[in-house]
């Protein structure tokens, strides 16, 4: 009788085992956001066939909410710092961002008198975008511009608004850094708190998470903001595979300041 009580004991737990099993969402290797690739799903773990990356383990739910292909516009002016936009847009886009660009007009600009960019859309005719970007080099003619402040503070249902270098200048004039802490470019910090006296202004930080509103300090350190905001949207593995795919060894996660986590 002991016996038999056992065995139904025995079958009862493996019941519960199976059941629980089967309910647990299923879960496979994925590529981190990067392309077509990244909708792909894998068996094993391993290496992407396509891309090369690390594939992620995760269930289908996980990778659906971490491929949203967020809409980045990237604000440049004429005379706008290379590194300032070009490294973020490495970030980005590796991370599965649909960038484009836009700028006052949709002229010519010349970056740092040198690299000629044609902006995609201007002021007039720019589609949603998810997060706004701005960027340091001659960022006076936009942060003076009443035409484009009023175009920034029109913009609704943006889920992050990131600056880099003096780039913070731009989001300061549209009233957006006001109660907040920020920061920029080292030699600009006493101009960005007297221009913006209402935001309390760090210097010797790379960049300072508001929880909607992220601001960087000058050059390299956007690529250090953009990896940030990579890993608050998409997880720290997927900023280290994209830092990793860079090769870009510099990046020390947490190095900024958080004062929100969530927008």
């Amino acid at each position: 009788m002991k016996k038999i009580l056992l065995l139904i004991v025995i079958c009862l737990q493996v019941c519960v085992l199976i059941n629980h099993a089967s309910a647990q969402p299923k879960s496979n290797y994925y590529c981190p956001p990067c392309g077509d690739c990244d909708k792909i799903a894998y068996k094993a773990a391993g290496k992407c066939p396509h891309c090369g990356m690390t594939l992620v383990k995760q269930t289908a739910a996980e990778h659906d909410k971490n491929t949203k292909r967020y809409k980045v516009a990237f604000y440049l002016q004429d005379g706008v710092e290379v590194l300032d936009f070009a490294g973020p847009m490495e970030v980005f886009a590796y991370a599965g961002f649909d960038i484009f660009t836009v700028s006052a007009t949709k002229e010519q600009i010349k970056s740092q008198g040198i690299l000629k960019v044609t902006p995609d859309y201007s002021i007039d005719d720019a589609p949603h975008a998810d997060i706004l970007v701005f960027f340091g080099g001659n960022a006076g003619v936009a942060a003076n511009n009443p035409k484009v402040i009023d175009w920034v503070k029109k913009q609704t249902n943006i889920d992050y608004y990131f600056s880099v270098c003096t780039g913070a200048f731009i989001l300061g004039k549209a009233g957006l850094l006001d109660n907040l802490t920020a920061t920029t470019f080292h030699l600009s910090i006493e101009d960005l708190k007297r221009e913006v006296p209402k935001a309390k202004v760090l210097k010797n930080v790379r960049y300072v998470d508001n929880g909607k509103v992220i601001t960087t300090a000058g050059i390299s350190a956007g690529i250090d903001g953009a990896l940030h905001l990579v890993e608050k949207v998409r997880g720290i593995e997927a900023a280290k595979q994209v830092a990793a795919y860079m090769e870009y060894d510099k990046w020390v996660p947490q190095q900024g300041l958080v004062i929100a986590k969530s927008k």
